[in-house]
C-alpha cells in the first residue's frame, strides 16, 4: 500500500498514470499528486552502455589491462583475464567499434549490396559471403537496392560513409551508369562485383559462366526434339542477359536452327511482362514449342500461365529456366534449369575481397568464373526419363 508523501495517509491514494516512466498517484484525502520515489543505490538500472572503465572498476584493474585482456594479449594472467571477461559479461560490455576503427583505421566490416534479400539466390549468396567473412573476423552489413538504380547509389554512398573496409555488390536491373562505383566515389576501398557485374577488365568480379549454361540448356531442348525455341531474356543492359542470349543463339546455330527475332523478347523480369510475352507467342501462326526463361522465376510464371490456358508442359510447350531453388523441384512439372551455385559465388566474392585486403597495392583485379550444373526435370522431358544433373 502506498502512503501519501504529504499527509502520510494511505486509504485514499490511487494510481494516476505515469510521468517520465514513474508511477504517478493522487491522494483523495489532501488532493495532492505525487510520484513514486526514485530508486537509489545498487538497484538502480544502468542507463548507459558499459565502458572499459566500468569493467576496470568492477575488477579493480586499469582500463588498459581490460583492453589487453579482451584483445587477447599474452601478458595478462589467466586468472585476471577470466575475471575481466566475467565482469564484461555481467555488465553486458560491448567493444566500441567506432573507437577501434579510428585507432586501427579499419572497421572489419564488409558492405554488401544485393537486389532483393527475399530472392533465394541472393540470400544464399549472402550466406556464402558471411561464412568466409566471419572466419576472417569481419562483420557484414547488407543493403537491398530492390532493383532500383537510385536506391543502389544511396546504398553505396551510405556504406562508404559508414567506413566499411570493402564493398561487394550485385547490381540492380536498372543499373547502366557505374559512376557511383568509381575509386573516387568509393574512397579507394576494395570492390568486388558478383553475378550482375560491371563489365570492365580492371575490376574484381565473380561471374557465372552464363554462356555455357545457356548453351547447355538450349541444346538439351534441341535434343528433346524442340525446333522453335523462344527466349525470354532480361534487360539488354545486363551483361548476364546478353551472355545467356549469346549461348542460346550459339546452340541453335550449332544444330542448324534459325535465330528468329519473333521468338526473342527482353523484359524487366516482372511476372506480368513474362505472361504478356507468352500470350504474344501463343498468338503467332506457328507458336514456339519451347521457351528458355533466363530467370527461373519467370519460368515459374510461364508454367502457371500455360496451365491456366489449358496447355500441357512439356507436351504442348517445354519450359526451361536459369537458376535453381527448392521450388524448382516442387512445382509440377519440376523445372529443368541451371544450378548457379550462389553459395559458392558469395564465398568467392568474399575471398577476392580478403585477397585485396592482404595484398594491398600488389593486388591485381581478376575475374573468377563459376560453372553451373544442368538439372534436367520433367518440364522439358518429352519422352520417358528421370530427373538428373549434368556438370557444364
Amino acid at each position: 500500500m502506498v502512503e501519501c508523501v504529504k499527509c502520510r495517509m494511505a486509504d485514499g491514494v490511487m494510481k494516476a498514470g505515469f510521468v517520465r516512466g514513474r508511477q504517478r498517484f493522487f491522494c483523495k484525502s489532501c488532493e495532492y499528486h505525487f510520484t513514486e520515489a526514485k530508486p537509489t543505490g545498487t538497484t538502480e538500472r544502468r542507463r548507459h552502455q558499459a565502458t572499459l572503465s566500468d569493467v576496470a572498476r568492477a575488477v579493480g584493474v586499469a582500463p588498459s589491462t581490460v583492453s589487453r585482456a579482451i584483445n587477447g594479449h599474452s601478458d595478462i594472467s589467466p586468472a585476471t583475464r577470466q575475471a575481466i571477461l566475467e565482469a564484461a559479461r555481467q555488465l553486458s560490455y560491448q567493444p566500441n567499434f567506432l573507437a577501434q576503427s579510428l585507432k586501427n583505421q579499419a572497421t572489419f566490416t564488409i558492405g554488401v549490396v544485393i537486389p532483393d534479400i527475399e530472392r533465394p539466390f541472393f540470400a544464399t549468396a549472402v550466406s556464402g559471403i558471411q561464412q568466409v567473412a566471419a572466419e576472417a573476423g569481419y562483420r557484414v552489413m547488407i543493403c537491398q537496392s530492390k532493383e532500383s538504380y537510385r536506391t543502389e547509389v544511396s546504398n553505396v554512398q551510405a556504406l562508404v560513409a559508414s567506413q566499411v573496409d570493402g564493398l561487394l555488390i550485385c547490381h540492380s536491373r536498372e543499373t547502366e551508369n557505374f559512376d557511383h562505383m568509381s575509386p573516387t566515389a568509393c574512397r579507394g576501398i576494395p570492390i568486388v562485383h558478383f553475378d550482375r557485374v560491371y563489365n570492365q577488365e580492371n575490376v574484381s568480379r565473380v561471374m557465372i559462366d552464363d554462356w555455357s549454361g545457356a548453351f547447355a540448356v538450349t541444346e538439351h531442348l534441341v535434343l528433346e526434339g524442340c525446333r522453335r525455341i523462344a527466349i525470354l531474356a532480361g534487360p539488354e543492359s545486363l551483361l548476364i542477359s546478353r551472355q545467356r542470349q549469346a549461348g542460346y543463339q550459339s546452340a541453335l546455330r550449332k544444330h542448324g536452327l534459325p535465330v528468329l527475332e519473333e521468338l526473342s523478347a527482353h523484359i524487366d523480369f516482372k511476372s506480368a511482362a513474362a505472361v504478356a510475352c507468352l500470350d504474344d507467342w501463343l498468338a503467332l501462326p506457328e507458336p514456339p514449342d519451347a521457351i528458355f526463361a533466363i530467370n527461373y522465376t519467370n519460368a515459374f510464371d510461364l508454367i502457371l500461365a500455360l496451365k491456366k490456358r489449358g496447355l500441357r508442359v512439356p507436351e504442348d510447350m517445354a519450359i526451361v529456366g536459369f537458376g535453381d531453388e527448392f521450388l524448382a523441384s516442387l512445382i509440377e512439372p519440376g523445372l529443368t534449369t541451371v544450378d548457379l551455385h550462389p553459395y559458392r559465388i558469395g564465398q568467392q566474392a568474399a575471398i577476392l575481397f580478403l585477397e585485396q585486403m592482404a595484398q594491398k597495392e600488389q593486388f591485381r583485379p581478376r575475374t573468377t568464373v563459376i560453372s553451373g550444373d544442368l538439372i534436367i526435370r520433367q518440364s522439358s522431358l518429352r519422352g520417358e526419363g528421370e530427373s538428373f544433373r549434368l556438370g557444364i
